[in-house]
């Protein structure tokens, strides 16, 4: 059988990141930036995984079936409060070999022959939803492949469980917004497409945080467990979507504002991002990290901005060494094409 490609693309948080955990509303919108999974049979029965350039691995069909029952062993040791989020997956490739083991095992196949190459021109651990990104464009070139059909709802199944391993805690939202595309309002596992803005968003790239999302997600719990600020953040949700309904720019730039504050008060913006954004905000920008950000270090992924001034906006991040560049929504979710 000729190869086959499936491209998943990334995402962006408009609103509500953290508090969507705990059941409050977030806004969500895919992005023109994606991760490629190209799968082909093989005639040995190796499962092999390859990131070019970068690693190679294979396992065989028991060892893969070894290696899940390690992963939900270990996963159960994290909720126990026995292993730390970071020490489940040993390496980003287990991320997606538990996934293609979760979907052998749900569609009762017994591990078969198969090579899965990924590439990305989506930013790794940045807050853009590479690792749903991942997961989904692997099971979808994986089914396709094996001539196996997989309905969304169960393809939204397996990689949300395959995410909560590299994240611990997981709403689902970066597996919705890859799976479907668009610009999706979202609460509690439940989703609203929403027209997406014209408005002129951009992002820097203040790079991989130091901490990971799992790590950063509980170290912000003590605030949406013991005090009302996830009510806040739905406040600002709600009044993003209208703006962004409404296509009014300036409330959306406020909602953007009130936002980071927010997200400054959990503790989730390191002290050089929050800088870089203050020159933002004074220049008549607005700003934010799109993500779980970061709770040590200086760097927090992606953030997200809204200006009309873009030489302006060049510049500052020529001050902090970051590249700016334009992003623009992704309507069509995880899609197959036959690869060349």
């Amino acid at each position: 059988m000729a190869p086959v490609q499936a491209k998943a693309p990334g995402k962006l948080i408009l609103s509500g990141e953290h508090a969507v955990v705990y059941g409050h509303p977030a806004l969500v919108m895919a992005v023109n930036r994606y991760v490629t999974a190209t799968a082909i049979s093989q005639s040995d029965s190796q499962i092999t995984f390859l990131f070019p350039d970068l690693s190679k691995q294979s396992l065989t069909g028991p060892a893969l079936i070894q290696l899940q029952q390690r992963i939900r062993r270990d996963y159960q040791g994290f909720l126990t409060n026995h292993l730390s989020i970071r020490e489940v997956l040993q390496g980003p490739i287990e991320l997606l070999q538990f996934a293609l083991s979760l979907f052998f095992e749900t569609m009762n196949l017994a591990p078969t022959g198969i090579q899965i190459t990924l590439h990305a021109d989506l930013p790794i651990g940045c807050g853009m939803g590479s690792s749903a990104a991942a997961i989904l464009s692997t099971l979808t070139a994986a089914a396709h492949c094996l001539e196996r059909m997989v309905a969304p709802e169960l393809l939204f199944t397996l990689a949300h469980q395959a995410e909560k391993m590299q994240h611990g805690q997981s709403s689902g939202l970066d597996v919705r917004s890859s799976l479907h595309g668009g610009c999706l309002y979202f609460k509690e596992g439940q989703m609203l497409t929403r027209t997406p803005s014209s408005l002129p968003f951009y992002l820097i790239n203040t790079g991989k945080p130091q901490t990971t999302t799992g790590e950063s997600v509980a170290a912000a719990s003590v605030y949406f467990k013991k005090t009302k600020i996830g009510e806040d953040f739905a406040e600002v949700t709600h009044a993003m979507d209208h703006a962004l309904q409404s296509n009014h720019q300036k409330d959306v730039m406020n909602a953007m504002r009130a936002n980071h504050k927010l997200l400054n008060t959990i503790g989730v913006v390191p002290e050089k991002v929050q800088q870089m954004i203050a020159e933002i905000e004074l220049a008549g920008g607005a700003a934010k990290i799109s993500g779980a950000g970061a709770v040590a270090g200086d760097h927090a992924g992606m953030v997200l901005i809204i200006m009309e001034e873009e030489n302006v906006l060049k510049k500052i991040a020529r001050r902090y060494q970051q590249t700016l560049f334009p992003v623009q929504c992704e309507m069509r979710g995880v899609y197959t094409y036959d690869a060349v």
